[in-house]
């Protein structure tokens, strides 16, 4: 396995372009939270430098008339395991996935091979989750370290920071071996010291509840058994700030083989469980869109957009949809100059024939994807 994963790394490592300049004109943009309508964008050694409506440059010319330009795409919730998962992403505008519980040498090495790579998406990760033993994250078939006391939790984070995770995410999966709650505060309390976020995969709307009472700062999935209520909503959003990665597209997918298999257990429609991540959008909750690949043969690239159409058929506005995926990632995840078209930023773009406003679906006509003011290859 290792000698594999070195391969795919040492193979695929060399795929940086030469820097463009470049200004794009009379082009309709998103700029991560606000529609600008004709305006010009100038790139100057991978950043954008200015956004106006008339820019004069001797760089080259690209005619975005009729066109919507936008920032490059982020997936927040993936499992990644060698240099294709970022290929296949960034070859559908997807320049920024978050790994979730993964196999943390691997990690570190993709994210230092690939971090300036035209051709690949950055790499952020949680290195291995927190999880009980036995328990969700430990079946398949890498090493997963676990935990089982509120005493280890310090030791437990401090070694996810060592292996250069960006964040901490935490596994509450009542279906198998389970960490207790009092073990998840504690990592969560431990993870804030430390300066670093945590998220928490849930299933179930009690454990939703308590994780976010106890502060944790995300959860990468929605619920799937009971509706939460208005007030519960008011009461969670008193007591914390947090964000949700529903992660719709696999919910929708994973259960049509559980309700099978658990017939007698309590899981909403597909419908409802969309329902719910409209209830939390309408109350203010910001939610970032994640697929969760390979799980349920989910890819890494263009599933994503089915992602934010499901959004959108729930009823939430496409500009807000937009910022699921471009510009909420980067706030909350605390990505720097990223996620959004303003000068100062990296010039990480989406050029698109149609827009994404007027259809979500629109998303399919990318035309040129721009990684630090390089072409991706899409190839």
């Amino acid at each position: 396995m290792k000698s594999l994963l070195f391969l795919v790394v040492s193979v695929f490592a060399f795929s940086v372009t030469s820097a463009q300049n470049f200004v794009i004109k009379n082009v309709t943009v998103f700029d991560g939270e606000k529609l600008i309508e004709k305006t010009s964008v100038l790139v100057e050694n991978g950043m954008i430098v200015r956004v106006a409506p008339k820019i004069n440059s001797n760089s080259e010319v690209i005619d975005g008339n009729g066109k919507f330009l936008m920032p490059a795409l982020t997936n927040s919730h993936v499992h990644a395991f060698s240099a294709l998962s970022l290929n296949e992403a960034a070859s559908a505008g997807v320049l920024q996935v978050f790994d979730m519980h993964g196999m943390e040498p691997y990690q570190r090495q993709m994210q230092e091979t690939f971090k300036d790579s035209t051709n690949y998406a950055d790499f952020y990760y949680a290195g291995s989750a927190a999880t009980a033993p036995g328990g969700h994250g430990t079946q398949f078939g890498f090493p997963a370290p676990t935990l089982t006391m509120v005493a280890e939790a310090t030791d437990f984070i401090d070694k996810r920071i060592e292996a250069g995770a960006s964040y901490i995410k935490i596994i509450v999966e009542p279906w198998k071996e389970t960490l207790s709650h009092y073990v998840v505060k504690e990592l969560i309390e431990v993870a804030h010291r430390k300066d670093k976020i945590a998220v928490v995969h849930v299933s179930k709307l009690d454990d939703a509840y308590q994780v976010l009472s106890n502060g944790a700062d995300g959860l990468v999935h929605v619920w799937w058994d009971l509706p939460i209520t208005q007030e519960e909503i008011e009461v969670l959003k008193s007591k914390n700030e947090f964000f949700v990665i529903p992660t719709l597209l696999t919910s929708h997918l994973a259960l049509e083989a559980i309700r099978k298999s658990s017939p007698t257990n309590n899981f909403m429609t597909n419908e409802a469980i969309t329902a719910e991540a409209k209830k939390l959008y309408d109350a203010g909750i910001p939610l970032l869109a994640g697929t969760d690949p390979p799980n349920a043969q989910i890819n890494y690239g263009t599933d994503l957009y089915r992602e934010m159409v499901l959004f959108s058929k729930a009823g939430i506005p496409n500009i807000e949809v937009l910022k699921t995926a471009t510009s909420n990632p980067s706030k909350y995840f605390g990505l720097k100059d990223m996620g959004y078209i303003k000068e100062g930023f990296k010039a990480n773009m989406l050029l698109l024939d149609e827009s994404p406003i007027d259809k979500m679906d629109n998303m399919k006509t990318i035309t040129t994807i721009w990684k630090m003011g390089k072409e991706v290859d899409r190839n």
